[in-house]
């Protein structure tokens, strides 16, 4: 195992991009417009400025200009229709910062707007901000990814986005849309260790006490006036001791708060570059930033100040720059009793995020990073594939058992009649082994363990549905086998696994590349399929034979019309199926379930002619 996090944190600061886009975020800051537009290399930087939100520092207090709003509002529902678009788990509403997007909307419809867009179509394209100009110019690169997904505007043929201490954008339902949606690699926001603005919004700001509303008031001004007008001398502003401690606890005892109880309504998405002097730390995992962004909070922040974080990332990044151009690296030798490569990476990730191995919070730092390996979806996932891998030669096991079948009476009816019992108890034990694995994998993707584009992997999109296929036939056996249709009702109502409705809303919700990856296109078919593609189709003829036997003792006239509807719409669906060729060959086997039902219904007709013709004649 390796930790990675401080290995992208030295490749982040050794390239250009942060001192580019933090160069022309001061630019931006110091104009008259709200984005400016700057052309390097064959890149084109888009900066947003982070002083056209000034007003907005007076309403600190009552936090509803930062409170959360349906990012459908004011037009939002056609803007960013990925991530509105939702289904199943992910249908609840994704909320978004009232001021930032109250900010996008009011750019979005104005001429700039269109121009940015024409002049961004089709090429590599950086949006940066400072401060709330980040927040911006992540909607703005939101709403570039959803126009890409679709058919809409013409959008940059590469984006990054890249913020500078921006407050918290979305909830935990954008955090999980851009999961799903592969988007996260596409932002990273820079923090800096003791920087309040990117923590503020983990805090419940309507129960901030006056004193504090003033003080994050007077900061903002501050700040807004230090980068408004860089050739000024900074403002003399400074909390005094009590000021700075009071607020420094109000901060850190709430983002403790949000970490472990999940009070506030924002999350943090895509990957946040953790910031000290000594490096930074990249992770994408949104609950270990936020366990981070209260650790390197509340370690010991030497000669640096809560006033001058906020507006000096240009510093910041100079100084990380040269520490990984200068090669420094961590005293191992400092903790003998760490040998292994994973917890040397584990210590240069703590001392590039500006956790100390004497700080408080150190071995709660450690302990998080450690266990991020095997909490991480990514890693469940592998691990998962290696299970999948485990319980393959049960399925074989079962495509074997089919092929034997498929000349007498077909796998599902020898299944139910149990005509070879030491065979049939193998296969049986080999069904449950896998209704296991894929109904533990249904738990693991419930409690988040996942990556929440799971369901949208073509490998497990298929993997499931060619299960489903093989496997749930032999659980409709089982069903009328034990005669459960008469205490509980057919399985198609009453007895169908949870985890087969899942497969069907995975394989009918997939993604065009998925289907079109599968091996099951809809082209016409030369031969018979190798499953049959409606997995219930055993279960609808059971139906079917029952009402066979029901029609032949009916003597009520509308209810015997009835069940002939039900047997007539059956055999419509039967053929329609044979005729495409999407049965398999067990369909048709000479004394399978359906070969049976096909000359039961034969007789019932001849019957039902001959009774016609004898009322004819009377």
């Amino acid at each position: 195992m390796f930790e990675t996090s401080h290995v992208l944190g030295a490749l982040l600061a050794s390239s250009p991009l942060l001192a580019q886009a933090w160069s022309h975020c001061t630019h931006a800051n110091a104009s008259n417009s709200s984005f400016v537009v700057e052309h390097h290399d064959d890149t084109v930087y888009v900066a947003f400025s982070g002083t056209q939100t000034s007003a907005l520092s007076s309403s600190v207090a009552g936090g509803e200009l930062f409170g959360p709003v349906p990012i459908s509002t004011g037009g939002g529902q056609e803007l960013f229709a990925p991530l509105v678009g939702g289904k199943g788990d992910d249908a609840q509403p994704v909320l978004v910062q009232a001021a930032a997007l109250r900010l996008f909307l009011s750019l979005y419809n104005s001429s700039e707007f269109r121009l940015l867009v024409s002049e961004t179509g089709s090429r590599s394209v950086v949006l940066t901000g400072h401060s709330m100009g980040g927040c911006v110019a992540s909607l703005v690169a939101l709403h570039f990814l959803c126009s890409s997904a679709g058919s809409g505007s013409p959008s940059p043929a590469s984006l990054l986005c890249i913020t500078f201490g921006s407050p918290l954008l979305g909830d935990d339902a954008l955090s999980r849309a851009v999961l799903r949606e592969r988007w996260s690699g596409r932002f990273c926001h820079v923090v800096a260790q003791h920087d309040i603005m990117p923590r503020l919004l983990l805090c419940p700001l309507n129960s901030m006490p006056p004193r504090l509303v003033t003080s994050v008031t007077d900061l903002m001004q501050s700040w807004h006036f230090a980068v408004r007008y860089p050739g000024f001398s900074r403002p003399s502003f400074r909390l005094s001791d009590d000021q700075r401690t009071e607020l420094h606890r109000f901060v850190g005892v709430h983002v403790a708060a949000a970490e472990q109880q999940q009070k506030s309504p924002y999350r943090p998405f895509g990957n946040h570059a953790l910031c000290s002097a000594e490096g930074a730390a990249c992770i994408d995992d949104p609950l270990i930033v936020v366990k981070l962004l209260h650790l390197t909070f509340m370690a010991d922040p030497g000669s640096s100040s809560i006033e001058e974080q906020h507006i000096s990332y240009g510093d910041l990044v100079a100084e990380i720059s040269q520490n990984v151009l200068s090669k420094k690296r961590i005293r191992i030798e400092e903790e003998p009793t760490r040998s292994s490569g994973y917890s040397a990476g584990v210590s240069m990730a703590l001392e590039a995020s500006g956790i100390r191995i004497q700080d408080m919070g150190a071995a709660e730092a450690r302990e998080c990073l450690e266990t991020r390996m095997w909490r991480r979806p990514n890693m469940n996932c592998a691990s998962l594939a290696i299970k999948l891998a485990k319980v393959t030669p049960c399925r074989a096991q079962i495509e074997w058992y089919k092929t034997l079948c498929d000349d007498d009476m077909g796998y599902y009816d020898c299944f139910k009649h149990r005509k070879a019992a030491k065979r049939d108890a193998k296969v049986n034990m080999n069904r449950i082994k896998l209704g296991h694995f894929w109904d533990g994998l249904l738990a693991k993707l419930q409690d988040n363990e996942l990556p929440h584009d799971f369901h949208r992997r073509s490998k497990w999109v298929n993997a499931a549905q060619f299960y489903k296929l093989l496997v749930e036939p032999l659980d409709i056996a089982e069903y009328y086998r034990c005669k459960l249709h008469e205490t509980r009702g057919h399985y198609l109502p009453h007895g169908r696994a949870r985890r087969y409705e899942v497969f069907d809303r995975w394989w009918n919700e997939g993604e065009e590349e998925v289907r079109e990856a599968a091996t099951w296109k809809k082209k016409k078919r030369s031969k018979f399929a190798g499953l049959t593609q409606d997995s219930c189709f055993w279960a609808k003829v059971e139906e079917a034979r029952e009402c066979v036997k029901r029609a032949r003792a009916e003597k009520n006239p509308a209810k015997l019309a009835k069940l002939w509807d039900s047997v007539s719409g059956f055999e419509g669906f039967a053929n329609r199926l044979i005729e495409r060729k999407e049965v398999s060959v067990d369909v048709m086997a000479p004394r399978s379930s359906y070969s049976l039902w096909v000359e039961e219904v034969k007789e019932l007709k001849l019957k039902r002619a001959s009774s016609v013709l004898v009322g004819v004649e009377r």
